[in-house]
Order: C-alpha cells, then sequence, then structure tokens
C-alpha cells in the first residue's frame, strides 16, 4: 500500500465522518426550527432514520447508484456490499462506500423536513425505506453513477441536484399530502408564525452543518495529491459567508429588522448553491452564487407561506429553490479550465449548451423526485390508514404520542406550572384525524 492510497483513503474517510456528523447539525436546525413539544421526537427519528438509510444502502443503494453491467437508469451489480477492495483505485473503496452512504443519509433528512410535527413515525419509517432504495439512487445514478445524464456532462459537483433538490421536492410531496400544522393558518387564508423553540438550538446547528461541508464539497475531490480540495473547500466557504451577509441585508432592508432565520438561511443557501459548483467555479463567482442565494431564500420562503404551503424548516427553499440555481449557475460560471465535467459556461464563451444540460438536469431530476415521492405516499396513506398523526396527538405533541416521555421533560411535567396542552385529555374513542 503507497502513502498516496493511504492519505486519500484517510481524506474519504474524514470526509464521510464529517457528513454523518451533518447529521447532528440536522437534528439541532430542525428541533430549534420547532416547538419543544416535538424536539425529542425530531431528534431521535433522525437517528434512526439514518440507521435506515445505512441498511437500504448497503442492501441495494450502492448497487443501484454506481453498480456494474447498468443502464441509463440504474446499475445492476454490488448489491449487499461486501466492503470489497477495487483494484486500480487510489482510495479505498470500503470508505468512499461509507462517503457515499452519508450522503444518502443527507438526502433523506433534507426531505422530512417536509413531514415536520405531523407525521407519524411509522410513515417516516416505511419512508425511509423506499426513499433510500427507489428515489435518492436512480438520480444520483444518472448523475453520479454514469447514467444518461452523466453521458450529457451534467455538472452537479458534490450534490446540489443529487442531495439537495432531490430531498426537497420529496419534501414537498409531503407537505402538499400531509397539509399545514394546525394554527399555521387562520381562515382568512393569513399565515401565523409557529416560532421555533430555540433560535441558538438553530444557530449552532448551521454552523455544524458549515463544517460538515467542507466534508460534503471538499471530500468529494476524494484524494489530495494535488491539494485542489483546499479551493474547493475555500469557494465553499465564500459562498456560505456570502450567503449569510445577503440574507441578514435583504431581511434588513424589506422588513426594517434583520431577521436571524433569514440569516441562518441564507448561509445554508449559500453551502446549498456552491455545492453543484465548488470545483467549477473561481472564487468572485463562488461570491456571487452564495449572494444570489441568500436573497432567493428570503423571497422563496415568503412565496411558499402564502401558497399555503407549510415547510417548518425551510427545506423546499433552502434546499430545493438554492438547490435549482446552484445547479443552473455553472452554466453561467464553470471556467474552461476548471470544467473536469462537461463544458465552460456562458460567461466563459461555452453559450448556452451547459446551461440547458443543467436545466434538463435539473427539471428531469426534480420531477422524478417529485412525482415517485408523490405516488409512494399516496400508497402509504392507503395501507397505514393515513400519513398525520391525530389532532389530539398533534396538539400534544409527538414527543408524548409517539414515544411516551418528553424532550425536555421538566418543561412540562413540573406540577406547579400550568400547562393547557397537557390539560387535554386524549380519549381514543374520539380521535380524529386531519386529513
Amino acid at each position: 500500500m503507497d502513502n498516496l492510497f493511504f492519505l486519500n483513503s484517510v481524506w474519504v474517510m474524514l470526509g464521510a465522518i464529517l457528513v454523518i456528523f451533518m447529521q447532528g447539525g440536522f437534528i439541532l436546525l430542525e428541533a430549534g426550527s420547532t416547538r419543544m413539544k416535538n424536539a425529542g421526537h425530531i431528534a431521535g427519528k433522525t437517528i434512526f432514520s439514518f440507521g435506515v438509510a445505512s441498511l437500504v444502502f448497503w442492501a441495494i443503494g450502492y448497487g443501484f447508484i454506481f453498480g456494474a453491467n447498468g443502464n441509463f437508469f440504474v446499475g445492476l451489480t454490488d448489491f449487499f456490499y461486501s466492503g470489497y477492495e477495487t483494484e486500480g483505485n487510489t482510495y479505498s473503496t470500503s470508505s468512499f462506500f461509507i462517503f457515499q452512504m452519508a450522503f444518502a443519509g443527507i438526502s433523506l433528512a433534507i426531505a422530512f423536513g417536509g413531514f415536520a410535527e405531523r407525521a407519524k413515525l411509522s410513515v417516516y419509517l416505511v419512508f425511509a425505506i423506499l426513499f433510500s432504495a427507489f428515489v435518492y439512487p436512480v438520480i444520483a445514478h444518472w448523475i453520479w453513477g454514469g447514467g444518461w445524464l452523466a453521458a450529457h456532462g451534467k455538472q452537479d459537483f458534490a450534490g446540489s441536484t443529487v442531495v439537495h433538490l432531490t430531498g426537497a421536492m420529496a419534501a414537498l410531496a409531503a407537505t402538499i399530502l400531509l397539509k399545514p400544522r394546525i394554527g399555521k393558518y387562520n381562515e382568512n387564508g393569513t399565515a401565523n408564525t409557529l416560532q421555533g423553540h430555540n433560535q441558538v438550538y438553530t444557530a449552532l446547528g448551521v454552523l455544524i452543518l458549515w463544517i460538515g461541508w467542507f466534508g460534503f464539497n471538499a471530500g468529494s475531490t476524494l484524494g489530495v495529491e494535488d491539494g485542489f480540495f483546499g479551493f474547493v473547500a475555500l469557494n465553499t466557504s465564500l459562498a456560505a459567508a456570502a450567503g449569510a451577509v445577503s440574507g441578514m441585508l435583504i431581511s434588513w432592508v424589506v422588513l426594517g429588522k434583520s431577521d436571524v432565520t433569514t440569516m441562518l438561511n441564507g448561509t445554508l443557501a449559500g453551502l446549498v448553491a456552491i455545492t453543484a459548483s465548488c470545483a467549477f467555479v473561481e472564487t468572485w463567482a463562488a461570491i456571487v452564487i452564495g449572494l444570489v442565494a441568500g436573497i432567493i431564500v428570503f423571497y422563496s420562503a415568503r412565496f411558499f407561506e402564502k401558497v399555503r404551503i407549510d415547510d417548518p424548516i425551510y427545506a423546499l427553499s433552502v434546499h430545493g429553490i438554492a438547490g435549482v440555481w446552484g445547479t443552473l449557475s455553472t452554466g453561467f460560471f464553470a471556467t474552461p479550465e476548471l470544467a473536469s465535467v462537461g463544458r465552460a459556461g456562458l460567461l466563459y464563451g461555452g453559450g448556452f449548451t451547459q446551461l440547458g444540460v443543467q436545466l434538463l438536469g435539473v427539471v428531469v431530476s426534480g420531477v422524478y423526485a417529485f412525482a415517485v415521492s408523490w405516488i409512494l405516499l399516496v400508497v402509504m396513506k392507503k395501507v397505514l390508514h393515513g400519513l398525520r398523526v391525530t389532532e389530539e396527538q398533534e396538539l400534544i405533541g409527538l414527543d408524548l404520542s409517539e414515544h411516551g416521555s418528553y424532550g425536555y421533560p421538566e418543561a412540562f411535567e413540573k406540577k406547579d406550572v400550568h400547562n393547557p396542552v397537557l390539560d387535554l385529555q386524549v380519549n381514543p374513542s374520539h380521535l380524529t384525524t386531519r386529513e
């Protein structure tokens, strides 16, 4: 074993560890952005759903993405991965497997943002299996596994489309079918703000995700020999910084006050947007991409709220709309020197060719992820007798109704504290459904 193989393998494994640690960021982000009565549920389902995604990825997901003897749609070998090492690689195949497994888990975590505070635990379990088997791996094969979009030169270095848009479109299907949370909208259509219970958790979650993104993007170089991972990391951090600043400024200008949520969403939007292009654009372009993402996410969130799509953790705006912008951005900014896949962008004399390929990839990937997720959820709704918990269970909170205990027991169980939520008596014979 030579030194380069060893160093590359360690680098890929370090990237995998950082991406897996992003699940911790999602726990804090999602829990902080929602109500206290659901915090323990959110933390627990994030861990078990990553476990489900890992097992499904081992059994069939990896084979569907990277299996040999495949076709334009999916791969057809390497199921039930045994840990073998492929000869001729410059890094450990097992390390690469863990790295890719971590990506699959992140896409599922994004999808589950559309389920927040109202879906049954059984729905999380079943959808985790189906999404990890039939939604994410198919799109990943098209772009990363030698599928038909790869043949057209689709640029998506670390997953603005594969990971983020795919998860966001599944979240869109879920949030439409589940309908808004109780109390989110008034009869006249105006929206109420259902405040998350801990903005500090949300901010810490964003910081953890920012750090984890170095594994996401820079780790996708799969090697250290030329030091290119440093350039990818630089672009990643600059875009995040630009998104944070533009998110703060746009909310300040429009609302008259700087909105912390928009600032945090702008940071994540910058990270999502640069994920496709981090290896293909210059540093100045990374800043532009992040700045635009921070502005887009502000208006996108307002649009979804206006059309009565209840998206508690802004998955549609942060991962969906920013993912679309990030994917299209390479069609403008990819340079001839850096475009190791596809062609240069419009601003570098490449014409509209690469932009057209990027647009094609966004449309077909988004439509596939949404349509298949919708079909799966509709079937699940019939088989599982609904996707959503009862009204009483939602009011009590999923901590108690699904798990029998609170994430913050002292906050809810003090005898001297009057809590109208706990005063609600649940009579099983009078349970109603919101569907």
